[in-house]
């Protein structure tokens, strides 16, 4: 089983700023264990215009990512409260 690297858009740290800190840590720790498990686990693309892109809940909260299986990496995109997805 490969280990995936994990990268973050230069966005999802502002996103993990405005998060209380117990909650950014486990946001964090949540992705490291995505990029671990990248085998193990069914990613969905979320929409057909936005292929590749999945998201993952942890709580109220969805991290949204990609996989390169090619460079081995894990991007995640964003990281955003579920309300934030509603409005």
């Amino acid at each position: 089983m490969p280990w995936y690297r994990l990268t973050f858009c230069p966005s999802t740290a502002q996103d993990l700023a405005a998060i209380d800190k117990a909650m950014a840590q486990r946001l964090l720790d949540k992705s490291k264990w995505l990029a671990s498990n990248v085998d193990n686990l069914r990613h969905e693309s979320i929409a057909d215009d936005l292929p590749g892109l999945c998201k993952y809940a942890v709580g109220e909260w969805r991290i949204f990512y990609a996989i390169d299986r090619t460079e081995q990496l894990v991007n995640i995109h964003a990281i955003v409260p579920q309300s934030a997805l509603r409005s």
